[in-house]
């Protein structure tokens, strides 16, 4: 390990992350904070405390609440929205709920992260449906790229276009309301992959139009672990179905739709995750005067200025404009590191310096990729620090 060790930033005492490591890697699998966790703690308390009387008459109540809240900040309508325990259920749930059949062809990217491409896979080699890969180019110069780059592959044939709002192994912030639009007059539904748009960059489900839209809380919104969404369309909600059908199936209910009643309920489990959603929301949107927004902002200049040092350190170029990234940038890494496993990069990084950042094996590039994430808890002292480990390397 490093004698050196930058200082963390005071709020990343409201984290419980481990002070010893410099932590660039909140994309992954986000990080939640200390008051937040307070509030699931009480939550699992109240439930082992007396279980039925929880699941019998507090936990509706809860999980209303929570997507009634979780509905405002992405500007959704309440009843549009369910909750399942990551995106790549949302995406499974859709994919698993469809049709097609041999004569369809289903669209991404060669940016699709993998777990979702692998549902792809499973669906075409189930249903004869043909995958269609749009190649977006790395680096980039601009969002007309990524629009003209997908169009291009559309056909009388392509029945859905599964695509990422901020893509998982290059940063990229996709136009994916022009997209939307775009595919929509072809009369292609979308299925958008926001993993991770929610906290990190301004999100109104209303204003994006997409038929099926599936984001995580447990990342920038930095809710616990297993708390996701999924909206779908009002006039799609009686195809789609949860991976799980149970008691909501042939519920006699008629105060709600056959959508909630079936994603609500998927079998006894720990829902607490998603009712700690309205506590994120608010207590990650206290941290700064300017709210969310300034929250946003922030994230995004600190991602902005980590990439410039970063550049400057390796002497590369900066492979994308500033505006198609929220709070997490990718760099690619000098040549000299081209036949390096990306393993051993990012476990020598953490056993001898003890950062924590994304190194990323991704097939489209002949170079690893470095991927920095930007919280509020992170300094630019930080990136400066992981510049000159690398620079050593």
């Amino acid at each position: 390990m490093s004698d050196f060790m930058p200082h963390p930033s005071e709020l990343h005492k409201l984290w419980t992350l481990d002070p010893s490591v410099t932590f660039l890697n909140h994309g992954s699998f986000g990080a939640c904070p200390q008051a937040v966790l307070a509030i699931q703690q009480r939550l699992r308390s109240q439930l082992e405390k007396e279980p039925l009387r929880f699941f019998g008459r507090e936990w509706e109540t809860l999980l209303d609440d929570a997507r009634s809240k979780l509905a405002a900040f992405v500007n959704a309508d309440v009843q549009d929205l369910v909750f399942v325990n990551n995106a790549t259920t949302g995406v499974n749930s859709v994919l698993r709920s469809l049709t097609f059949t041999a004569e369809d062809e289903i669209l991404t990217t060669n940016h699709e992260y993998n777990a979702c491409r692998n549902a792809l896979d499973f669906i075409a080699s189930r249903t004869g449906a043909r995958v269609v890969v749009a190649k977006i180019p790395f680096p980039i110069e601009s969002p007309q790229q990524v629009i003209t780059a997908v169009i291009e592959q559309v056909t009388s044939k392509t029945k859905l276009a599964l695509l990422d709002h901020v893509t998982s192994q290059t940063g990229l912030i996709f136009p994916i309301q022009e997209l939307i639009q775009e595919l929509q007059l072809r009369g292609v539904d979308t299925l958008i992959d926001g993993a991770h748009a929610p906290g990190m960059i301004p999100l109104n489900l209303r204003e994006i139009g997409a038929t099926y839209y599936t984001g995580n809380c447990h990342k920038w919104l930095s809710a616990p672990k297993g708390a996701a969404f999924l909206y779908v369309r009002r006039d799609k909600q009686p195809e789609i179905r949860p991976l799980t059908i149970s008691h909501g199936a042939n519920s006699p209910r008629t105060d709600k739709t056959r959508f909630q009643l079936e994603f609500d309920w998927t079998g006894t489990d720990d829902y607490t995750a998603y009712m700690c959603v309205p506590e994120a929301i608010a207590f990650m949107g206290s941290l700064l005067p300017g709210g969310w927004q300034g929250l946003i902002q922030h994230n995004h200049q600190m991602i902005l200025a980590a990439r410039q040092l970063l550049c400057q350190a390796l002497q590369v170029s900066p492979p994308c404009p500033e505006d198609m990234i929220g709070a997490m940038a990718v760099v690619p890494m000098p040549a000299r590191l081209e036949n390096r496993d990306f393993m051993s990069v990012h476990d020598q990084l953490f056993d001898q310096y003890g950062i924590q950042v994304q190194i990323v094996p991704w097939t489209e590039s002949p170079r690893l990729l470095l991927r920095i994430s930007a919280q509020i808890y992170n300094t630019l002292e930080q990136y400066e620090y992981l510049a000159k480990a690398l620079t050593e390397l």
